[in-house]
C-alpha cells in the first residue's frame, strides 16, 4: 500500500498458497513477450524466466506459454525456463513432459539449485536440459570450505560430461569468481556481476 517493493522471498510463497502462482506466472511471461517485441534485442540475447512447480504441473500454463510464442511470433531461442531441482523431481511426470514439448518449439532449460536434492545425479540424466544451475548454497563458502569447493567442482565437471553448460549463483566476490573460471563453469550469477536490474533498464542499455 505504501507503494514499497515486496521481495520474491516473501510473496511467491504466498502465492502458491492461495493457488495464484500460475496467474503470476502467465503474467511474468507474458510480460516478458511483449517487451521483447517491443524491443529489438541483439540475436544472441537469452533471457531466464523461472517458473514455480506449480505452474509445471497446470496444463493451461504450457499451452499459455505455446500460445503467446507463436501470436507475438517471438525468437524461441531467445528465452530460457528456470525450474528448481526439487519441482523437477516432485513433479517428475510432468516437468519431462513441460521440458520436452516447449523444447521442441526451441525453448531451452536450465535446472536451478542442483545439487540441493538427495537424488540430483540419477534425476539429471533422464531431463533433457541445456544449462545446469549450481545451488549457491555451495559456491558462496567455496573459497573456505574445500568440501563445497569439491562439491561445485563434481558438479561442473558431470554437466560438461553430458554436455550441459553450468551456472554458479551467489557469486559475491572476486575470489569465487577467479575459482570458478579455474574449475571451468561457464557463467556466474550473482551480486559480484550485477545487481537486479529492471528489464527495461537493461534493454535501454543494449540498444544504446
Amino acid at each position: 500500500d505504501d507503494g514499497s517493493y515486496i521481495l520474491p522471498g516473501s510473496f511467491i510463497p504466498a502465492a502458491e498458497r492461495y493457488g495464484v502462482i500460475v496467474d503470476v506466472d502467465k503474467y511474468v511471461v507474458q510480460n516478458v513477450f511483449n517487451q521483447v517485441c517491443q524491443n529489438r534485442i541483439p540475436p544472441d540475447t537469452m533471457l531466464s524466466i523461472h517458473v514455480s512447480g506449480n505452474s509445471i504441473c497446470d496444463k493451461s500454463f504450457m499451452q499459455f506459454i505455446l500460445d503467446q510464442a507463436a501470436d507475438m511470433k517471438i525468437n524461441t531461442s531467445n528465452f530460457c525456463f528456470e525450474i528448481t531441482e526439487t519441482a523437477a523431481i516432485a513433479n517428475f511426470t510432468e516437468a519431462l513432459k513441460f521440458i520436452e514439448t516447449l523444447h521442441e518449439v526451441g525453448f531451452l532449460f536450465s535446472l536451478d539449485d542442483f545439487g540441493s536434492g538427495v537424488s540430483s545425479f540419477g534425476y539429471l540424466k533422464q531431463l533433457p536440459i541445456d544449462y545446469l544451475k549450481i545451488d549457491g548454497f555451495f559456491v558462496k563458502d567455496m573459497v573456505h570450505d574445500p568440501i563445497d569447493a569439491a562439491m561445485v567442482s563434481a558438479i561442473n565437471e558431470i554437466g560438461h560430461r553430458m554436455g550441459i553448460q553450468t551456472i554458479a549463483e551467489f557469486v559475491e566476490s572476486e575470489q569465487i569468481l577467479q575459482q570458478l573460471r579455474k574449475l571451468g563453469v561457464n557463467y556466474a550469477q550473482g551480486y559480484h556481476i550485477d545487481k537486479p536490474t529492471l528489464l527495461a533498464d537493461i534493454f535501454a542499455v543494449e540498444l544504446a
